[in-house]
């Protein structure tokens, strides 16, 4: 009777295998639509009278019926919406079989069974892994061009942009889908969703169940989000480097990793999704809109002093905002829907009871289609909307409101990737939107209005003489006093009154309030349609509440302007992040296997302030784990050296982050590219 001793899966090339051999997993990696290869080792020689079959199966109670059970003959050929297997070589007592699965297959994990006559041969170690192939035209996965694949597939390390609109920072993130249990941790997310196997077929299903499980609710999902500041118990989210220690603490403990914040749920969705073989970019927009009321506006209320009136100001505008687009055909759309998704794993709406948003096509939101599934209304009204302040007075007892300021450009600014094989910024605003002010986009935002069945209610305050008013200020050096400048332009010349009054808080991006630090008042004597007056920030007010803060928090400005002579009011916002020195890292250019390597990183504290509690830390893919140096307190005008020593494990071209943070600045970043040799 035939039997079958041993089943190898034979390793391929990386042209052929699309680098899937580079996943550190103990199971093969395949790509659907992909032809692999088994090396079958028998008890005898296989005669044409001997049965032989392969059988792989997916999920719980496989079934032909339901396409988790597949049966190969590899003698026989299968018709061409199957699976094929054909018999490659047969030498003596060994035979290799070419097994190619179809471009629709279920993704996930599978069980080999080959089975002879009464005899099967079931082992823990026939498991493969089969995931989605942008390499194959019939995969609704496909993207044709070469370089996009290596970026939004292969591409390991990247980063993200945050910050705000007008000062934009590169934040290093190392994606590390091929790092050793972020794939078995991939696969084991999709049997822990709620997908049923057929759906796993589907990269629109699987990204909106990857959305749902990046984040922690109702004893599953991955990441716990934290925006209140206080992060006991957990990691602070901005310390957060890269991906894979996230998904590989979650596959060992089981249990949800704390803390997250939008830009580690977009790193991790992004890793997810690149290792399951869907082409992935993390975006992040500027001035991004959490609307509330679904109604496309953004209502600010503030009280005579500028301050935020929080119980009635529901809807609000992050600094910036980061999510995940994903590449795919949509065949459940009409035509003109395919290509890039938004995909948002950062726990803020529920979208069908679920804590998850997405995949929703870009060119829908463009063209504000904002039914279009999934969740594309929500999405618009990130990128899209008018921002009305209104000012709350209390006039005899009663509060009267009036809208002092109402901008239709400064909702979704500046929508930054990562450009493709470059690590510079790349602007994809207009791939979300047409260019602000233009006819298409008034266009676009009165076909969402009339989609929502509502009209935009609110005109511009008609004024007088006050045309337009703003504030302008530059990124501070931390320690030294802040200036803002307010621009006045007007109808007339002639000389008037202003009144100036701003409210300065620190706050979060999210646009939380985290310390309330002052008020300053000014009354000048304008004259001249366009003027202006400056107010002055002083270090004092700011620079001890940045120590007791685990974020990174910018200033806001809230800035009233009234005429005195015609008692018109203009308002604006204004934000201001921190600058810090930069340092320097000496690395050498090359480095070997296992062979000590040394990096000395060198930094002045050019600032008026110490820094105290400063460490190095560096982290690259191509070395075990990250390496840490500490330095206490650093003066004013104080320099100080550090050599961190690493081991490379891997070989290739690896970039290597070095991050300084202390109790004042949270993180100033330094990066390397180091090709590492055998």
């Amino acid at each position: 009777e035939l039997q079958v001793l041993l089943v190898d899966f034979l390793k391929q090339e990386n042209a052929v295998s699309h680098h899937t051999w580079e996943f550190q997993t103990s199971s093969p990696v395949f790509r659907r639509g992909q032809v692999f290869h088994l090396r079958l080792v028998l008890n005898q020689p296989l005669q044409s009278y001997h049965e032989l079959k392969l059988e792989f199966s997916t999920g719980p109670n496989p079934s032909i019926a339901k396409h988790t059970l597949v049966v190969l003959d590899p003698r026989t050929p299968s018709d061409h919406y199957n699976w094929q297997a054909t018999l490659q070589n047969e030498s003596g007592k060994e035979v290799t079989v070419a097994v190619t699965s179809t471009p629709n297959a279920i993704l996930g994990k599978y069980q080999l069974h080959v089975k002879t006559g009464k005899h099967i041969l079931k082992s823990e170690e026939n498991i493969l892994y089969l995931l989605f192939n942008p390499w194959c035209k019939e995969d609704t996965v496909f993207m044709p061009d070469e370089d996009e694949r290596k970026e939004y597939i292969l591409n390991d390390t990247g980063c993200h942009y945050v910050g705000v609109a007008r000062s934009i920072k590169y934040k290093p993130w190392n994606f590390g889908q091929f790092e050793k249990n972020v794939l078995d941790c991939c696969i084991s997310l999709l049997t822990e969703s709620s997908l049923k196997p057929t759906d796993r077929r589907d990269p629109v299903l699987v990204c909106r169940a990857m959305s749902a499980m990046m984040s922690f609710e109702k004893g599953q999902g991955m990441l716990i989000g934290n925006w209140t500041g206080d992060y006991q118990g957990g990691t602070a989210p901005y310390k957060w480097t890269g991906s894979a220690p996230i998904l590989q603490q979650y596959y060992s403990t089981k249990q949800a990793v704390r803390f997250g914040q939008c830009w580690v749920f977009a790193g991790i969705l992004t890793t997810v999704l690149r290792a399951l073989g869907i082409p992935a970019r993390s975006v992040t927009a500027f001035d991004s809109a959490h609307d509330t009321e679904k109604n496309l506006t953004v209502d600010t209320y503030v009280n005579e002093n500028g301050e935020k009136i929080t119980n009635m100001s529901r809807d609000s505008v992050w600094n910036f905002h980061v999510w995940t687009d994903a590449w795919m055909k949509r065949p459940d759309l009409p035509k003109g829907y395919d290509g890039w998704q938004a995909v948002d794993a950062t726990p803020q709406e529920r979208s069908q009871g679920v804590f998850c948003c997405g995949p929703s096509p870009l060119t829908a939101i463009r063209k504000g289609d904002i039914f279009i599934v999934y969740d594309t209304r929500f999405v618009f009204s990130e990128v899209n909307g008018d921002r009305l302040i209104w000012l709350v007075k209390m006039v005899n007892g009663q509060e009267e409101l009036h809208i002092i300021s109402m901008e239709t450009t400064s909702i979704g600014k500046n929508i930054s990737t990562k450009a493709v094989g470059q690590d510079r910024r790349r602007d994809i605003t207009y791939e979300y939107k047409y260019p602000e002010g233009s006819s298409e986009e008034r266009q676009v935002m009165d076909h969402a209005f009339l989609l929502l069945s509502s009209e935009r209610e609110h005109r511009r305050p008609v004024k007088e003489n006050f045309l337009h008013m703003s504030v302008q200020s530059d990124d501070v050096l931390l320690g030294n006093p802040v200036n803002f400048t307010v621009i006045l332009k007007r109808k007339t010349a002639a000389l008037q009154n202003v009144n100036i009054s701003g409210s300065f808080e620190l706050q979060l991006y999210t646009g939380k309030k985290v310390a309330k630090l002052c008020d300053l008042n000014k009354t000048s004597q304008i004259q001249g349609q366009v003027s202006e007056v400056t107010l002055t920030l002083d270090s004092k007010t700011y620079i001890n509440s940045l120590a007791i803060l685990d974020d990174e928090p910018v200033i806001r400005g809230f800035i009233i302007a009234e005429i005195v002579e015609s008692k018109e009011i203009l308002a604006s916002e204004v934000f201001t992040s921190f600058q810090y020195p930069e340092f320097s890292i000496e690395l050498p250019n090359t480095g070997r296997v296992g062979q000590l390597l040394v990096c000395n990183c060198i930094f002045r504290n050019t600032l008026a302030i110490p820094l105290t509690d400063v460490k190095f830390s560096l982290e690259s893919l191509g070395i075990s784990s990250l390496q840490t140096s500490d330095h206490g307190t650093v003066q004013p005008g104080e320099t100080i050296q550090s050599q961190i020593k690493c081991t490379p494990i891997k070989t290739g071209p690896k970039k290597f982050i070095v991050k300084l943070s202390s109790k004042q600045v949270k993180e100033i970043n330094a990066q390397k590219i180091v090709l590492i040799t055998k």
